[in-house]
């Protein structure tokens, strides 16, 4: 059976919930749409209350209200009640598949920007020490490798995690690559960034919240 694909308009109204603060173009990019389209249905969803859009260092976007939330997981919800039998339970056990790697995760991206020291073991990586940052890099591959097996199976119920596992490659290679951007900065598709979205896209998905999953 192939993957549910999700509605233009619905992806529209959850690709704010994935990316936070973003403009029409930025969610068209992540989900292969037409940014003309996208416009059009954040205008409808910001005249039914759903979505707000401000300004903020010379840019504008668009942001999701309460209410907007609130619509997003009714019709995630729906959306996996179409998916057929079973659909749910997938999501449930990709997420606890998810929760040691996310672990495992924070840990890296801590180890990547604090490395202790005698007497302070909150000391900043300098990154002088090529063994630390090669773990921590040996750490995000084999994580990498981990998630790219749990989102086949995820994706191949629900095409809009189809693309996670690709976005934090790219940047795995980036940074292996010495752009070290790549593995935490907030401005780009990083590691920690892309893992993050998808984090939000599961909790969404089961109408969770993140003091909640365990």
């Amino acid at each position: 059976m192939p993957p549910h694909e999700s509605a233009a308009e619905d992806l529209a109204l959850h690709g704010l919930r994935v990316l936070g603060y973003a403009g029409a173009p930025r969610i068209a990019g992540r989900y292969g749409l037409d940014p003309g389209i996208v416009q059009e249905f954040l205008l409808d969803h910001q005249a039914r209350g759903w979505v707000t859009r401000s300004r903020f260092g010379g840019s504008s976007g668009w942001s999701l209200t309460d209410a907007g939330r609130a619509e997003d997981e009714r019709r995630l919800a729906a959306e996996l009640a179409a998916a057929g039998t079973g659909a749910r339970d997938e999501v449930v056990a990709a997420h606890q598949q998810f929760l040691p790697l996310n672990d495992r995760l924070g840990t890296a991206c801590t180890n990547w920007q604090i490395r202790p020291g005698p007497g302070d073991p909150l000391a900043v990586n300098d990154h002088s020490d090529p063994r630390w940052d090669d773990r921590v890099l040996a750490t995000l591959a084999s994580v990498g490798s981990a998630f790219r097996r749990l989102c086949g199976p995820l994706a191949g119920r629900l095409a809009r995690f189809g693309g996670y596992a690709g976005l934090y490659a790219t940047a795995l290679t980036r940074a292996q690559a010495g752009q070290y951007g790549w593995i935490d900065a907030p401005d780009r598709d990083s590691c920690h960034l892309v893992w993050m979205q998808f984090h939000e896209d599961l909790l969404a998905t089961l109408g969770l919240d993140r003091g909640g999953e365990t």
